[in-house]
């Protein structure tokens, strides 16, 4: 008769430390496809920072990434679905080096490391021309934009919260710490970047406030 542990399914038994499954990796075809995505994003952010929401059109954005109109229809219906896909790749990159992150790390510092990994990468210049912070704080601003940016962090929510249950051995459907965790990164990270976007000049580097947004959460947001 075999052990009591055998008899059980892959999917009930708990994670070990150090031997966190990684998800397979895509394809040359879907690698081509999330590559396309992640340009037409990007190209759309670029040209509404820098020209504005209404001077933007779909065909000004397939040009910019050397694509087709055809092409960008492929992947988004409008210029804010393909602005609020970036936020919710990034996180999904955040979720997927969470996992990476070493066993025996602490949550929240594996966290920190991996949301600033995406943010702030080390030895990527922050941004600090005014003209470039006031374009983004402009476009995040944009009424058409935010729906889209609700169902994005959503989705982004979603992912992070399976990566949190997979690290620390929780039950996604049935316990609350993953998704509250996630829901607390994605605000935090929220803060942060309206933080490092003020208009009033006290502005401050995106990755120093995610590095202090990490600290108070990891201290249990004590009262300053």
């Amino acid at each position: 008769m075999a052990p009591a542990d055998e008899t059980r399914t892959t999917a009930e038994r708990p994670e070990q430390p150090g031997r966190l499954e990684q998800p397979e990796q895509p394809g040359l075809r879907e690698r081509k496809k999330q590559e396309t995505r992640a340009a037409l994003s990007l190209a759309a952010i670029r040209l509404c920072v820098l020209h504005g929401w209404d001077a933007v059109t779909v065909d000004r954005i397939a040009a910019e990434a050397n694509v087709s109109v055809r092409t960008f229809r492929n992947y988004f219906a409008g210029k804010a679905e393909a602005i609020a896909s970036r936020h919710e790749e990034r996180m999904r990159l955040v979720a997927a080096d969470l996992l990476e992150r070493p066993a025996d790390e602490p949550l929240w510092d594996a966290l920190r490391h991996a949301v600033l990994g995406r943010f702030a990468p080390p030895g990527e210049p922050a941004p600090q021309d005014g003209r470039w912070r006031e374009g983004v704080r402009l476009m995040l601003a944009e009424p058409a934009l935010a729906g889209e940016l609700v169902k994005a962090n959503a989705a982004a929510q979603q992912e992070l919260a399976a990566a949190v249950a997979r690290r620390t051995g929780t039950d996604l459907e049935r316990d609350l710490h993953p998704h509250l965790v996630a829901a607390v990164v994605a605000a935090g990270t929220g803060v942060a970047v309206e933080r490092s976007l003020r208009a009033d000049g006290s502005s401050a580097p995106l990755g120093a406030v995610l590095a202090e947004v990490f600290e108070r959460l990891a201290a249990g947001l004590p009262v300053p």
